[in-house]
């Protein structure tokens, strides 16, 4: 019995030029590095420069990932873009990244989940390819979040930061069997009854302003560890893959404290664990491709690996997908 799999041909990322350091956001709010690291593990993000929009940080990410491809931009017929910080209210941000890298068929569209947006485009683009609407896809996650950001709220400011990345999939016909390459099973949830816990107060349709983000973080951190864990769950149960199987966990770098605690109730190693959230801060749904392009980078990721990703974002919203590489 074959089965349609949407394989991994490369992946990509991007980091604006700057770096903001947790002793520079000492220098101009109440808060401290020693403060920061102990609560979230983060060191340092990147901030888009002012003229650098989040199409921008997409784009590059997109090419580089087409570069490790092998692929000319041309062979993609799909862009599904995972962004809460759109260049415009539209339209969507990946029309003008299916305009930059010069790509002017097929289709190409936003998907807002917050920090989970990657794993809902890729669930979304994999079922496209499955049905044979499409053969490859560009998956991206890309945020600007500075730009939404109440500077003087040392609660929220020092966690985010800004960064793309990019994966390349394509629809192949495979044996059906979970050691076959690409994505294997994806679970995604939501519950809107979370809303003030973590939102942006401001948008179009209400204040008609962009807003800032607001966060009751000790609910975030409870609610968190629970959800993400139930959707992985859920995976091993699709596919009888168990923590063990597991090569590589690549979870949404939001909060180490958080990531270790669900890695430690899942039975996941820690050195399986990927984790960025130190350099990059939390990226929203940028944050999973960039952890995935760094382990690919530095060689951790090898073909044949199993690759858990999970997250979780405002709304809430959650997910997981299991994918061999």
């Amino acid at each position: 019995m074959t089965a349609i799999r949407s394989v991994v041909l490369g992946c990509g990322s991007y980091l604006p030029e700057r770096v903001l350091t947790n002793a520079e956001l000492a220098s101009r709010i109440d808060t401290s590095d020693d403060w920061i690291v102990q609560r979230t593990g983060i060191r340092e993000r990147h901030i888009a420069a002012d003229d650098e929009f989040t199409s921008h940080l997409a784009i590059n990410a997109a090419r580089a990932a087409l570069a490790h491809a092998g692929l000319d931009a041309q062979a993609i017929d799909l862009i599904v873009l995972a962004t809460s910080t759109p260049d415009n209210t539209f339209p969507a941000t990946a029309v003008a990244v299916q305009h930059g890298l010069g790509i002017n068929h097929g289709a190409a569209f936003d998907l807002q989940a917050v920090c989970s947006g990657f794993v809902f485009a890729l669930a979304t683009a994999d079922n496209f390819l499955r049905t044979g609407a499409y053969k490859r896809a560009l998956v991206i996650g890309a945020e600007t979040f500075s730009r939404i950001l109440d500077w003087n709220d040392r609660g929220t400011c020092v966690l985010f930061g800004d960064g793309a990345g990019a994966i390349v999939l394509e629809a192949q016909e495979q044996a059906g069997k979970t050691s076959d390459p690409g994505v294997l099973t994806t679970h995604l949830r939501s519950d809107g009854r979370h809303k003030a816990k973590l939102f942006v107060d401001g948008g179009p349709g209400s204040t008609k302003t962009v807003g800032h983000l607001r966060m009751e973080g000790r609910e975030v951190f409870k609610h968190a560890v629970g959800m993400i864990t139930d959707v992985i769950v859920d995976a091993f149960n699709a596919t009888g893959v168990t923590a063990e199987d597991i090569n590589w966990f690549i979870p949404h770098q939001a909060n180490k404290r958080i990531i270790d605690a669900s890695a430690h109730k899942l039975h996941i190693a820690p050195q399986k664990v990927v984790l960025t959230v130190d350099k990059h801060g939390n990226t929203s749904a940028a944050s999973i491709p960039l952890a995935l392009s760094v382990a690919v980078k530095d060689g951790r990721v090898k073909k044949g690996d199993l690759l858990l990703l999970e997250a979780m974002g405002g709304g809430f919203t959650w997910g997981s997908a299991l994918l061999r590489w």
